[in-house]
C-alpha cells in the first residue's frame, strides 16, 4: 500500500512573474481550500512579492506562508475599489489569519415607517419594513432616548399596525401627550404629515432648518391672530433647543466618531465615541477578533474600513493613532457616501480630549473583558474536569422547551463557545403536531430537526446515503460537518446567515430529567451520532439555584453545588436556553392574540372590520350581537354577517336560523 502523496509546497516567486502592477485583490487558499488571507495591493506583482523576499516576517506571517497550496487574484481598476472589495470578501470567507470585526447585535436604528400615517421605532436586523432608517446608534439607551424626543416633540404613534388598525378610543400614550391619536382620526392627515416631515428633519441632523422653518410658521400664526397655535410653536421650539443640549468642537455642532484601540498581547478593544448634530450618543466597545495580529494600527485600520463599510460613516472619522493606507480609505469612504470624510489622527484641542476620553474606556473595557474571560476560562476547564473531557469543550448547546398550558409551544437552543454566548447561531422551532403541553414530544421533534440537518449535511459532504437514513453510526459520529444556514427560526424571527448548523456540540445541555434526557438520547441513536457528551439539568428537590442534579452520560448523578464553577456555567447557559424560550413563546403566543379574528375571514377588509369595531365598541360587542344586528352595519350584507357569526362562535357552517338574542344560548 502506498502512502498517500504530499501536496506540492507553494513556489510563491514562481506565481509572482505572472502577476501585473495593476490594483487588486490578492487571496491565499490552504490546500482544502479555505480561504487563509485576503488582501488588497495598489500594484499587485509589488505586494505579493514582498510575502516571498528574504526580508524577517513575524511567526503569524510565517505561519500563514507555510499553509498556501496557491492564490488567487482579482484585478479592480482603482486601488480604493480594492479596498471594497478586500472589506466584502473578508466579511463573506472570514480568512482564518485576517482581523474581523465581531458584533452579536446588529446595530439598532430609528425607523420611520413609509404608509398613510407613518410609525416610528426601534429596529433592528435587516431593513425588510418600508421606510426610512436613522443610525446607527452606539447603544440602545441612545435610541430610547431619541425615540423619547421624538413622542414628546410630535406626538408620533408607535404602535403595531394590527393594533393601529383596530382600536376604537385613544389608547393611554394620548393621555399622556405622546400620541396625536391618528388611529381614531383625532388629527387631521395633513397636521400628522407635517409632524413625520419635522421629526425626520431632526433625525437627519437638521434641526437649525427644523427651529428657522418652525420659528416662521409661529409669526405667521401671530399675524393672524392664531396664537393659541403660535404658543404651541414656540413651546415647540424651546423644547427642541432644551432638550437637544448641544456640543461644540471649534465653534460648530459636534459631527464626527472618536476611536482609540487598546490592545493585550492578541487581544483588542477598539472604542467608539459619537457625536451626532451636536448630540453625544454614547460609547460602544467591540472586540475584533485579531488572529494571532498584536498590531494596533492594523486592528484599527480594519476596523475603520469594514465597520465604515457598512455604516455610513460621519464627516469626520478621529483616530487615537496613524493607521496604514489612511488616505486611502478616506478616499473610499468619500466617493462610497458622496461627501467628503476626513480621517485624522495627532489632533490637537477638544478633539485631543476626546481621545484621550476614548482611550482610558477603551483600556477599562479590555480589562474587563479580561476578567471576564479568564472567569470563563475557569468554569470551562472546572465542567471539562467533571465530564471526563480531554479538552474544554469549543461548543456546547442547550435545548429548552416553554409554552403556557400547551399553547403556542417554542424550543429554543442556545450556543456558547469558550468566549461565552454565540447570538448570532442561537435557534428557536415552532413546535407542532404533538398532544398540548407533552415536553417530551416535543424535546423530540426540537432535537430531531436540529440533528437531522446536521447528518444531512454531512451526507452531502461526504457522499454517504448511510448517514442521512441513519445508518452506519461510526461515519457520522467522527465526520467533520460543514456550515450550513438552517431552515428552522433563527432569534427574532430571523434566519442568521453563516450559522453552523451542520457543526456539531462538544456538550449537549438538555433542560429536564430523566424523560427528557431519553428523548435526546433516542434522537442521537436513531440518528448514528455518538460523539455528543449528553447531559440533562435537572432541578433540585427545592428548585433553588445550587441545588441543580446533573445527569451524566456514564449513568451518574451529581450534585456540584452552588460554589461548583462548572455548575455555574451550566447555570449561565441554562439560564440563557430558558430566557430565549420564554421570549420566543411569548412573542408567538401575543402574535396569535394580537391578530383579529375578523383578518380570517373572505369579505372583511379593512373598512368593513373598522365599520364592524367601531359600530359595537370592540371585538367583544360584535361577538355578543346577533346576525341581524351585524348585517345592519355599512357594508355588510346578511351572508356575510352569517360568515361572521360563525367564525366568531366556533361554527362549522353559517347560522341561518339563530334568533337575534344579542348573545349565544348553550342551551
Amino acid at each position: 500500500m502506498t502512502s498517500p502523496v504530499a501536496p506540492p509546497l507553494f513556489d510563491g516567486k514562481d506565481f509572482v512573474r505572472a502577476l501585473s502592477t495593476a490594483p487588486g485583490v490578492y487571496r491565499m487558499l490552504a490546500a482544502d481550500d479555505s480561504v487563509l488571507y485576503v488582501g488588497k495591493a495598489g500594484a499587485l506583482k509589488n505586494r505579493v512579492s514582498s510575502y516571498f523576499n528574504a526580508t524577517p516576517k513575524s511567526a503569524r506571517i510565517m505561519a500563514m506562508l507555510s499553509q498556501v497550496a496557491r492564490m488567487e487574484v482579482t484585478v479592480t481598476r482603482t486601488e480604493a475599489e480594492a479596498l471594497i472589495l478586500e472589506n466584502q470578501l473578508i466579511k463573506s470567507l472570514k480568512p482564518r489569519y485576517n482581523v474581523l470585526l465581531r458584533d452579536d447585535k446588529s446595530y439598532p436604528y430609528v425607523l420611520m415607517t413609509s404608509e398613510p400615517w407613518p410609525r416610528i421605532a426601534m429596529h433592528r436586523g435587516p431593513r425588510a419594513v418600508p421606510g426610512r432608517y436613522f443610525g446607527p446608534y452606539p447603544s440602545v439607551l441612545a435610541v430610547r432616548e431619541t425615540m423619547n424626543l421624538m413622542h414628546k416633540l410630535f406626538r408620533l404613534r408607535s404602535c403595531e399596525d394590527s393594533v393601529f388598525r383596530n382600536r376604537s378610543r385613544p389608547c393611554l400614550q394620548h393621555q399622556i401627550g405622546r400620541c396625536s391619536a391618528p388611529c381614531v382620526g383625532l388629527v387631521q392627515a395633513r397636521d400628522y404629515a407635517d409632524s413625520v416631515r419635522r421629526a425626520t428633519l431632526l433625525l437627519d441632523g437638521r434641526s437649525d432648518e427644523l427651529t428657522d422653518e418652525l420659528g416662521r410658521t409661529m409669526q405667521a400664526a401671530s399675524d393672524r391672530l392664531d396664537f393659541e397655535e403660535a404658543a404651541r410653536l414656540r413651546d415647540l421650539v424651546a423644547s427642541i433647543r432644551t432638550l437637544q443640549a448641544r456640543q461644540y468642537v471649534d465653534g460648530r455642532a459636534a459631527d464626527l466618531d472618536v476611536l482609540a484601540c487598546a490592545m493585550h498581547g492578541a487581544q483588542a478593544c477598539v472604542l467608539l465615541l459619537a457625536f451626532r448634530d451636536g448630540r453625544n450618543l454614547g460609547t460602544r466597545s467591540f472586540f475584533p477578533k485579531t488572529n494571532g495580529s498584536d498590531n494596533a494600527e492594523e486592528v484599527l485600520a480594519a476596523f475603520v474600513s469594514q465597520y465604515y463599510g457598512e455604516q455610513m460613516p460621519p464627516r469626520e472619522i478621529v483616530l487615537d493613532r496613524d493607521i496604514p493606507d489612511r488616505e486611502l480609505i478616506e478616499q473610499a469612504l468619500s466617493s462610497a457616501g458622496d461627501r467628503r470624510v476626513q480621517i485624522r489622527c495627532n489632533v490637537r484641542g477638544e478633539r485631543a480630549g476626546y481621545v484621550d476620553l476614548a482611550r482610558r474606556n477603551a483600556a477599562i473595557a479590555l480589562a474587563g473583558e479580561q476578567t471576564s474571560n479568564a472567569a470563563q476560562h475557569a468554569r470551562a476547564d472546572d465542567l471539562r474536569k467533571l465530564l471526563g473531557l480531554e479538552e474544554i469543550a469549543a461548543r456546547i448547546e442547550c435545548f429548552d422547551i416553554s409554552h403556557t398550558m400547551g399553547e403556542a409551544t417554542v424550543a429554543s437552543c442556545v450556543v456558547f463557545d469558550a468566549q461565552g454566548p454565540v447570538r448570532g447561531q442561537y435557534r428557536r422551532y415552532n413546535i407542532s403536531g404533538i398532544e398540548p403541553g407533552d415536553d417530551y414530544a416535543a424535546m423530540h421533534q426540537a432535537l430531531h430537526r436540529r440533528f437531522r440537518r446536521a447528518v444531512e449535511e454531512a451526507a452531502l459532504r461526504d457522499g454517504t446515503e448511510g448517514m442521512a437514513s441513519g445508518q452506519g453510526g461510526d461515519a457520522s459520529a467522527d465526520a467533520v460537518l460543514p456550515d450550513a444556514v438552517p431552515t428552522e427560526a433563527a432569534p427574532a424571527g430571523k434566519r442568521a446567515r453563516g450559522e453552523p448548523l451542520g457543526v456539531l456540540p462538544d456538550v449537549l445541555l438538555i433542560d429536564g430529567g430523566a424523560g427528557q434526557v431519553a428523548q435526546a438520547r433516542a434522537v442521537l441513536d436513531e440518528l448514528g451520532i455518538n460523539a455528543v457528551v449528553l447531559v440533562g439539568v435537572a432541578k433540585g428537590p427545592a428548585r433553588r439555584p445550587g441545588d441543580e442534579e446533573l445527569l451524566l452520560p456514564d449513568g451518574r448523578s451529581v450534585r456540584p453545588g452552588a460554589d461548583s464553577p462548572a455548575l455555574q456555567l451550566v447555570q449561565q447557559v441554562r439560564d440563557e436556553a430558558h430566557r430565549f424560550a420564554i421570549t420566543g413563546h411569548r412573542g408567538r403566543r401575543q402574535k396569535v392574540r394580537n391578530s383579529s379574528r375578523l383578518e380570517d375571514i373572505p369579505g372583511i377588509g379593512p373598512r368593513r372590520r373598522a365599520n364592524l369595531l367601531r359600530h359595537f365598541g370592540g371585538l367583544g360587542g360584535l361577538k355578543a350581537a346577533g346576525v341581524e344586528e351585524i348585517s345592519r352595519v355599512e357594508g355588510v350584507n346578511a351572508a356575510l354577517a352569517e360568515r361572521i357569526y360563525a367564525t366568531l362562535h366556533g361554527l362549522d357552517s353559517p347560522a341561518r336560523d339563530v334568533p337575534n338574542t344579542g348573545s349565544r344560548s348553550e342551551g
